[in-house]
């Protein structure tokens, strides 16, 4: 583990600039889980990437760098590239700007600093209808509607060194090809079925700004309403080899 006073976690996340509410929410759930964590304030660091556009960094006890980068308009992948670049943490964790990171992440991934990929599980009851991912029950657990980013906690070394970064660039599923080429890499990966993040936790502060995905789900959910939802369990943690 990096010595007191270095950076510890990176926090990434792209935004599109016009979500300030939901960034605000994004950025305090890491000052929330950094100070559970006990973390000093040079431990972590928050970088936002807007995308082509100039935004505002929220206020926090932790570093925030803000870096308005050209327009890409591809899913956040080129602002994720740019960021991880620019990480100097030991360990790589990707927030989106209108998801959460629950209180108890960073303290749960410094728990498994010696990891180089740990994968947590998310609240998806307001994204999917069903109450976590991934589902460690069922095979493959790498498979594109089992895993997010938010799910990550990963080694700098793993993502930059022996990974090149983010790949994969025009392809799509972009997340996932990156998601299985760092897995297939990882010499060691823990699954933790506790929830480290909440998926769309912020998608309803900024009623202007919902993707075509949100707003898609939530006509859904008016379609259906009165179905109830199942709430989320939170078991333990277990431990493993790299899984193939």
């Amino acid at each position: 583990m990096a010595m007191d006073g270095d950076i510890l976690f990176s926090i990434v996340t792209p935004s599109t600039g016009n979500r300030p509410n939901a960034l605000r929410n994004a950025v305090d759930s890491v000052e929330r889980a950094a100070r559970f964590a006990g973390l000093e304030r040079r431990q972590v660091e928050i970088l936002i990437g807007f995308d082509g556009t100039r935004g505002c960094a929220p206020e926090c006890a932790y570093p925030v760098r803000t870096f308005s980068l050209p327009r890409d308009h591809n899913r956040g992948n080129g602002v994720r590239d740019t960021l991880l670049k620019l990480a100097g943490g030991d360990k790589i964790v990707f927030l989106d700007d209108d998801n959460v990171l629950k209180p108890n992440a960073l303290d749960l991934y410094r728990r498994h600093f010696d990891a180089e990929m740990v994968i947590g599980r998310i609240d998806t009851q307001l994204t999917l209808g069903q109450p976590l991912l991934p589902e460690f029950e069922r095979t493959p657990l790498f498979r594109p509607d089992n895993l997010d980013l938010l799910c990550l906690c990963l080694s700098r070394s793993l993502v930059m060194d022996r990974c090149g970064g983010w790949r994969h660039h025009g392809e799509p599923g972009s997340a996932f090809l990156n998601m299985r080429d760092w897995h297939r890499s990882a010499r060691s990966v823990t699954l933790l079925e506790e929830v480290v993040g909440i998926h769309d936790a912020g998608r309803s502060l900024d009623s202007s700004a919902l993707s075509s995905r949100q707003r898609a789900f939530l006509d859904g959910l008016i379609a259906r309403r009165g179905a109830p939802l199942a709430p989320p369990a939170v078991l333990g943690a277990r431990t493993g080899p790299v899984l193939a």
